[in-house]
């Protein structure tokens, strides 16, 4: 298959103020392609957008808000006549057991994670139809392969991105829109330290548990998004991104309800929420 032309198009790319949204921006604008940026930050995507060579317009939206999701669409496509891929990386982390966690917070994750991916993509969905060939990816994560404790409204999230992600592709099969998610394993962006977390885990042992998946993450950003960018023009269904990821997939192919016995040990301090913080200092 041809590979898909960015440069002279649109790329739409939701959460493009921070983390990879913004990595792909960069990579994307040197490159010349044009660029429809979506997030709620303002002054953040104020900023990155001057910053960017070539042409960018901002929009500034609660995806979690469906008709704010529709308006900033016609926006979008009234400043943007040839959109060709959207690629969405909106999102944030949630650390908790399902014991510490309300349902408010949990609603407010998959809020953030699944449904805004939903509604960007209902609402652009029309003009990426008008173009001659157009890609929809979704930034997923491994763990949308494997579900680890402590994570259970990021997991169950990212579960339902891929299969909604999985169901497009087979509804848009004999249109001009392909779909495909990538699937990163640890990329250095700061997601998991800047994430948030159950209201009822002390912050010290919240911020541990952070650090201490931090400290597992490998993947530099802008390979991550070097990536991420290959597998649009390259209109790929499934991408995994990391040597994490690559692992984690096999895993679970080989041992579809073992590979926990394997995850468990590794992700220990990661996964413990409830263990006090010794006093021996501040935790970084």
């Amino acid at each position: 298959m041809p590979r898909l032309t960015l440069t002279g198009n649109t790329t739409v790319i939701t959460g493009a103020a921070s983390g990879m949204g913004a990595e792909i921006a960069r990579q994307l604008s040197d490159t010349g392609a044009d660029l429809a940026l979506i997030d709620y930050n303002a002054e953040a995507l104020t900023a990155l957008a001057a910053d960017l060579p070539g042409r960018a317009t901002t929009h500034i939206v609660d995806l979690r808000c469906d008709e704010a999701v529709v308006a900033a669409a016609a926006d979008v496509t009234a400043a943007h006549p040839r959109i060709n891929a959207l690629i969405t990386c909106a999102g944030s982390s949630m650390l908790g057991s399902l014991d510490q966690l309300t349902m408010e917070e949990m609603r407010w994750l998959v809020d953030v994670n699944l449904w805004g991916t939903v509604s960007i993509t209902k609402a652009l969905l029309p003009a990426l139809r008008r173009a001659p060939r157009a890609h929809i990816t979704h930034l997923a994560s491994v763990y949308a392969l494997a579900s680890p404790a402590g994570r259970i409204p990021y997991s169950m999230s990212k579960f339902a991105v891929r299969g909604f992600s999985e169901a497009l592709r087979h509804e848009l099969e004999d249109s001009t829109v392909s779909v495909g998610a990538v699937y990163p394993g640890g990329v250095r962006t700061g997601i998991i330290l800047h994430g948030r977390y159950a209201a009822a885990i002390d912050p010290a042992v919240a911020a541990r548990a952070a650090s201490a998946q931090a400290a597992m993450y490998h993947t530099e950003p802008a390979d991550a998004a070097a990536r991420i960018i290959r597998a649009t023009e390259r209109c790929k269904a499934r991408t995994m991104i990391g040597r994490e990821a690559r692992l984690i997939d096999l895993l679970t192919r080989l041992t579809p309800t073992g590979y926990w016995s394997v995850m468990r040990a590794p992700l220990r301090q990661a996964i413990d929420t409830t263990t006090p913080v010794k006093s021996h200092g501040p935790v970084k």
